[in-house]
């Protein structure tokens, strides 16, 4: 499938890069060794971490610096990295959803990174990263209408899906999901992607048994 960055995209925010694996994989709840892991992530996380920290993170600086550039205000549209975070420092946990984004949650929190997971079946043409324009919206999880103007959000031929903050319910991964496209969004040229990739596909072959899986690094 074809991955492009916009060109007002790539001038706005010249660092933005992303991180896609491609894979197939049976859509279950999280087996014991994921949710052990993450279970002590969190606990990690919250023993050393305070809520102040959060924002100081390279990563977390590097996605607000972009949505600020964008034209979108950091704080009230909190990153998922940066909102996952907060809420595991509150002491509130996380959401357990599926073993896809359960491991999407544990790399994040890990990385500082906000990720998305795609049903692959359900995207159309080629895929462009892009600033969202003036009034978008669509049906995010969880919430009927979602405000996404202006934040980078990837597109295919039926519209806007999916970005760092929240994703839409037309490409959501649920039990039906056979096929998984995973976008780690980054706005940084210090991220070392290949290395990322390299974790990801070891935690997708160890957590959720996936054989084979394509990584790529998609630059302007």
């Amino acid at each position: 499938m074809e991955i492009t960055i916009s060109p007002e995209l790539q001038r706005l925010c010249p660092a933005a890069r992303l991180l896609t694996l491609h894979y197939s994989t049976k859509v279950t709840a999280a087996n014991e060794l994921l949710t052990s892991t993450l279970d002590d992530k969190i606990a990690s996380l919250a023993a050393k971490i305070t809520l102040p920290e959060i924002a100081k993170f390279a990563e977390i600086a590097a996605t607000r610096t972009a949505y600020k550039a964008l034209g979108k205000s950091p704080s009230q549209y909190r990153n998922a990295a940066e909102a996952m975070l907060r809420r595991v420092i509150k002491g509130q946990g996380l959401y357990r959803i599926n073993n896809v984004v359960d491991l999407n949650n544990l790399i994040s929190i890990s990385s500082g990174w906000s990720i998305g997971s795609y049903d692959y079946q359900q995207i159309q043409g080629p895929i462009i990263w892009q600033r969202a324009p003036e009034k978008s919206t669509y049906a995010g999880i969880g919430k009927s209408t979602l405000n996404i103007e202006f934040l980078p959000t990837l597109a295919d031929d039926q519209g806007l899906f999916g970005n760092p903050t929240s994703d839409s319910q037309r490409t959501m991964v649920t039990e039906q999901t056979t096929e998984v496209l995973t976008v780690l969004y980054t706005f940084s040229d210090q991220a070392d992607l290949n290395e990322l990739g390299a974790d990801y596909r070891n935690y997708l072959q160890e957590m959720l048994g996936v054989s084979d899986v394509e990584v790529a690094v998609i630059e302007g």
